[in-house]
């Protein structure tokens, strides 16, 4: 049956190198392998796999998640303080909708995941920027910035933060800053603001590419302050829209006591169970290896293809790990302008106004580097450095 409807989000158009999908090459998604675990899935769980799940999340699954968090960060928290998601995007939604009202203040690190500043905003709540360097977020500006609310007699409610592989920019939070930033939460709760409550966004973790990345702000905090969101988007496939937080279990227990739960059962509940046996049956190990060698290549080839064709006043910071190279253009390039002039030459990326609340981010864009492949993304550098070349003339 024909049909003008899209299967999928990404819209990938005939002779555009296109960075600025922040998606997984297609070719990467584990057909087979998750194939497989689906028809585990079926022939052990049967009917209760097919039915409407705990509000919490599949015992199975959770039990796995914790056993292997455990397994790669040395401490499994305890299942009471898992939830099984749809995704980060859903959580943070939730998390808006039993947490917050409209009217209150939640900081975010400037510049942020911009779709994340989408959901704060469809729940009415004023976003504060907090700003940010080469190194993340700015502890110091944060405690500036909620003396100043305090003084207004105003409290902040969330911060939301992406202090692993930062997108967009690529940043991570070494571990002192990591520390401070507990440190600070945790006092900030005991002199006056009580409900403020870190949403640590951990969807890259595992994507490493040079090293492991420090310990997550959640196990430095012993949960309490902190809320860690994961996801099986970057590392397995996005369109299972599934993910996972970790909480206090009085958060979970709001979170698991909502109507929607309390309607439908726990979200994607058979595609909990597919990728409880992905994990049973070892795959997800092996993806994450492949995924790690395919982007570390992809990601030194648009390092270099930058340093090539890119004028020598051009910066940028080498990630660690994510799928994001943050690309500061030289003083008088606005990226937003740029855009249509690097699109006539056949390459496109996000400029990065959109990533801040406080009208910051023109010089820079956002180039993704792990849906294209290595001569797609040498010869997008080529045609953007083009694009400059004519913008400047």
């Amino acid at each position: 049956m024909n049909t003008s409807l899209p299967d999928v989000q990404l819209f990938l158009r005939p002779g555009v190198v296109e960075l600025s999908w922040g998606h997984p090459d297609l070719d990467l998604l584990p057909v087979e392998g998750l194939s497989r675990a689906a028809q585990l899935a079926l022939e052990r769980d049967g009917p209760s796999a097919l039915s409407y799940g705990a509000e919490q999340g599949p015992g199975t699954l959770i039990e796995q998640l914790c056993a292997r968090l455990g397994h790669l960060e040395g401490a499994s928290p305890p299942p009471e303080q898992m939830m099984i998601t749809g995704g980060v995007s859903q959580a943070l939604d939730m998390l808006c909708t039993v947490l917050t009202h409209p009217g209150d203040v939640v900081l975010v690190e400037s510049p942020t995941y911009h779709l994340a500043l989408r959901v704060l905003r469809d729940h009415g709540l004023e976003l504060v920027p907090v700003p940010t360097d080469d190194q993340g977020l700015r502890v110091d500006a944060l405690e500036d910035v909620l003396a100043s609310l305090h003084r207004q007699g105003r409290r902040a409610r969330l911060l939301y933060v992406v202090p692993t592989f930062n997108n967009p920019t690529g940043a991570t939070l070494e571990l002192q800053r990591r520390q401070a930033l507990v440190a600070l939460v945790r006092r900030a709760r005991t002199a006056g603001s009580p409900g403020l409550l870190l949403l640590e966004d951990d969807v890259y973790h595992e994507l490493w590419y040079d090293a492991p990345p420090p310990p997550s702000l959640y196990s430095l905090a012993q949960a309490g302050p902190v809320i860690r969101l994961g996801s099986f988007s970057k590392v397995l496939a996005p369109g299972l829209r599934l993910g996972w937080m970790l909480a206090d279990p009085q958060v979970v227990q709001r979170c698991t006591g909502s109507g929607m739960l309390d309607s439908g059962g726990g979200v994607n509940h058979f595609t909990a169970h597919v990728v409880a046996a992905f994990v049973e049956l070892g795959l997800l190990d092996q993806l994450v290896e492949t995924l790690r060698a395919t982007y570390r290549q992809r990601r030194d080839v648009l390092l270099a293809a930058l340093s090539d064709h890119l004028p020598k006043r051009c910066t940028w910071k080498r990630p660690g790990g994510g799928f994001f190279v943050w690309l500061r253009l030289p003083p008088g390039v606005d990226t937003t302008a740029l855009l249509p002039v690097a699109e006539s030459t056949g390459m496109s990326y996000v400029p990065g106004a959109r990533f801040c609340t406080d009208g910051g981010g023109e010089r820079y864009c956002r180039l993704a580097f792990t849906l294209v492949s290595p001569q797609e993304l040498e010869e997008g550098a080529r045609r953007l450095g083009t694009a400059l070349r004519v913008y400047q003339t």
